[in-house]
């Protein structure tokens, strides 16, 4: 019985488990994309879990790529995969030479936190709070808009 109880709870377990991607970070398309290359040389287009950052074309948009173009770019990269989004990107909790890509944007006021997708007992969103109260970033502007509703209005205009 303690062998089937062991088992059972390992198949309930490793199914939650992520897939680790690694290797070196080779381009950077925007505050919260970029690209891994892993030692098969197999090219992985990642999007930053639990931030947006500004598009490119938004106020902030070409700071905040910059921002992780200094976080990233040219570094070793870990990658927690949690899923895969419509546009074929691995989403997923990235680590540049150590350092939590997501939460250094965040913490640098150069990313919104995505409130959908932040666990429980994240340090995001209260490393946002203090980069609007410090007005680092794109907090410093008068008034950010979010990229989700960026990307709407300019939408809804395209279709008009």
């Amino acid at each position: 019985m303690r062998w089937f109880l062991l088992l059972a709870s390992l198949l309930i377990v490793l199914p939650a488990a992520a897939d680790t991607l690694s290797g070196m970070v080779t381009a950077i398309h925007d505050g919260d994309t970029l690209t891994l290359v892993d030692k098969d040389k197999k090219r992985h287009r990642i999007r930053l879990a639990e931030i947006d950052a500004p598009e490119r074309k938004q106020p902030y948009g070409a700071k905040s790529r910059n921002s992780l173009a200094e976080i990233c770019f040219h570094k070793p990269a870990v990658v927690e995969t949690t899923e895969t989004d419509s546009y074929g990107r691995v989403i997923g909790k990235v680590s540049c030479a150590g350092v939590d890509a997501s939460a250094e944007q965040v913490r640098r006021g150069m990313a919104w936190v995505f409130a959908r997708s932040t666990l429980p007992n994240s340090p995001l969103p209260e490393m946002e709070a203090n980069a609007r109260l410090r007005k680092l970033g794109l907090w410093a502007g008068e008034k950010p808009e979010p990229p989700w509703k960026w990307r709407e209005r300019h939408a809804a205009a395209a279709k008009k």
